[in-house]
């Protein structure tokens, strides 16, 4: 069975190496990289990994484009992002299950270690965060209606792992806050696609029960004052997929628009 790893890129110059690193264990490494403008290309074929570039228009188109160039020489799939890392429990494991006869399976749940901010976060939504990573060619494929936070759609049964993936997520709240600020705006694209308008009391309720979903039934409180910031910047971020969204409506009526906050 050929097993191999993808890793999808822009711009990752400073974590290519050692993702690749960690995923000696696969058959051949993959770096389907999205014309990066820094030396991401260049380390990664340093490293041994093969390149392919292809231009993004969303994360699903991306990683079935991957799936299709697989398709012709891969059995099975590890997509792993560039700031992620394959602890070498869970490559045995990974390894164990692929080599294995079980035809029925065809997806695994991989349980996952975020760390954010330097600190492992255990709280508020951030474990286990199980991600479908490890997939059988040919039996998998992404819903292309899901830009961001992607949904993989799967023709058989799935299974999960023991062994944890890490994640270093976010090295600081610059980082944090860029890459949040580009999954609300998906997400309100999403909703307004969908045809979902904002009422008055979503711009309340919302970031509240957020937090309380996060703080409390999540247990952001285990973390202690990360998690409470963490549960709190994420209510922030609530409110703003909100007010993008009502944004999305006023344009639509031809009404003035402000900038999100």
């Amino acid at each position: 069975m050929h097993l191999a790893a993808i890793i999808l890129t822009y711009n990752e110059a400073d974590n290519i190496t050692d993702c690749i690193q960690s995923l000696r264990f696969a058959d051949s490494v993959l770096v389907f990289d999205s014309f990066s403008t820094d030396n991401t290309v260049a380390l990664a074929k340093a490293a041994g990994a093969e390149v392919l570039q292809n231009h993004f228009e969303n994360y699903a188109q991306q990683r079935n484009a991957a799936l299709d160039v697989a398709a012709d020489y891969a059995d099975w799939v590890l997509f792993i992002d560039a700031d992620e890392r394959v602890p070498a429990e869970l490559a045995g494991e990974i390894r164990a299950v692929v080599i294995g006869e079980n035809l029925d399976v065809v997806g695994y749940r991989i349980p996952r270690h975020n760390y954010i901010f330097g600190k492992l976060t255990l709280g508020a939504g951030w474990y286990p965060d199980h991600q479908t990573r490890l997939l059988r060619v040919g039996a998998a494929r992404y819903d292309p209606a899901r830009k961001v936070h992607e949904v993989v759609e799967l023709d058989g049964a799935l299974e999960t792992l023991e062994a944890h993936l890490t994640h270093y997520n976010y090295d600081n709240v610059h980082q944090f806050h860029t890459k949040q600020r580009k999954y609300t705006a998906y997400e309100a694209e999403i909703m307004y696609n969908q045809g979902i308008r904002p009422k008055t009391r979503n711009f309340i309720l919302q970031p509240l029960r957020h937090f309380r979903w996060r703080y409390i039934t999540l247990k952001g409180y285990r973390d202690g004052w990360h998690g409470l910031r963490l549960s709190a910047l994420m209510s922030w971020y609530e409110y703003r997929k909100y007010a993008l969204l009502a944004k999305h409506w006023r344009k639509q009526n031809g009404a003035p628009t402000q900038a999100a906050p």
